[in-house]
């Protein structure tokens, strides 16, 4: 008797994680609007009452979707301890590159529901902005130690930039499939960051 509450919980999780499977590929393929919890419930042979167990509605099933990959993701904006300061923002800008190869379902969703306006934000929309400010946060402790030269002001622009490219390269992967080395565009961008940081320096003791 003592394993049924281990076997309940196992079986919980594993529900629970066959959901979050297959929202998250319709989400993928259909956006927000086009993701329902009957065609979830479809896609993952459970029924609609085993997905209201787990999840309040769909807006909290997608903000589960995000929030389950972003892990991955965020980790991979953490600066390395070892190496030049080129070589450590070249592991990061690779870091980053894997990871969205490998999760790009997250920011594909995000980005759809972070350029939506309505008159009530989703969860779902709020989540992958706490994200983002999760992953601003270590890119601003990056720009600190790599160039304690500039200041708050300085600091904010690299790291938006740094932040904007990012999305900007994983759109182009979006859009140009296979055609696109996004590992090498990464490369350059984190070159073109260090770049920037330099220029700020320069121009630090003008403002």
């Amino acid at each position: 008797m003592g394993s049924t509450p281990r076997r309940t919980r196992a079986n919980g999780e594993a529900s629970r994680t066959k959901i979050l499977d297959a929202a998250t590929e319709i989400a993928a393929e259909r956006g927000y609007e086009g993701t329902s919890i009957a065609v979830v419930s479809k896609r993952c042979g459970l029924p609609a009452s085993s997905i209201y167990w787990h999840f309040a509605d769909k807006d909290d099933l997608i903000a589960a979707v995000i929030e389950r990959s972003f892990g991955r993701w965020l980790s991979a904006w953490s600066l390395g301890d070892e190496g030049s300061v080129p070589e450590r923002v070249a592991d990061l800008a690779l870091n980053v590159a894997k990871a969205l190869a490998e999760s790009p379902d997250f920011l594909r969703l995000g980005l759809m529901l972070a350029l939506e306006r309505r008159p009530v934000e989703p969860r779902a929309r709020q989540m992958f902005v706490e994200v983002r400010a999760q992953a601003l946060v270590r890119l601003r402790e990056a720009a600190a130690e790599l160039a304690p030269d500039l200041d708050a002001a300085a600091v904010e622009q690299l790291v938006t930039y740094a932040m904007a490219g990012a999305d900007g390269l994983f759109i182009a992967k979006e859009l140009g499939g296979d055609s696109v080395d996004l590992n090498a565009l990464f490369a350059l961008h984190g070159r073109m960051i260090l770049d920037a940081a330099a220029r700020l320096a320069e121009h630090a003791g003008d403002r």
